[in-house]
């Protein structure tokens, strides 16, 4: 298998009621998943990776209040239609749900557990 292009699709804010430390803590865990992706051989990317910098850029999530969802949102979107798969990682999430069901929109395979997504070297887990 060629090395692919993966989604880490997981919860950012959800279940945070806006706190910073359990903020931090979601993007670790998707963090955490990136690493293992990338150790089978591919790229991981992660919505947040992108979209913060550009939130900062534009002015949005400034003084304290947090990026609009929605932005966050199209941002993955924009990234899934360039990924090969997405992998959803465990935390109740309508974002990363939303994930999910744009990429089986686009044909594209969906992993919820590491085991299935093959070594980039061509085995199989």
């Amino acid at each position: 298998m060629r090395p692919q292009t993966i989604l880490i699709a997981g919860p950012y804010r959800s279940g945070t009621g806006g706190d910073a430390r359990l903020i931090e803590a979601n993007l670790k865990a998707q963090e955490l998943a990136a690493w293992q992706v990338y150790r089978k051989g591919h790229l991981p990317l992660i919505g947040e990776w992108a979209a913060l910098p550009l939130a900062a850029a534009a002015g949005l999530g400034s003084a304290g209040a947090a990026v609009p969802s929605q932005f966050l949102y199209d941002v993955a979107a924009r990234m899934i239609a360039r990924c090969d798969g997405v992998y959803r990682i465990a935390g109740a999430s309508a974002g990363a749900d939303g994930d999910v069901r744009r990429a089986r929109e686009l044909g594209l395979p969906c992993y919820d557990s590491l085991d299935q997504l093959a070594d980039a070297d061509g085995t199989v887990p």
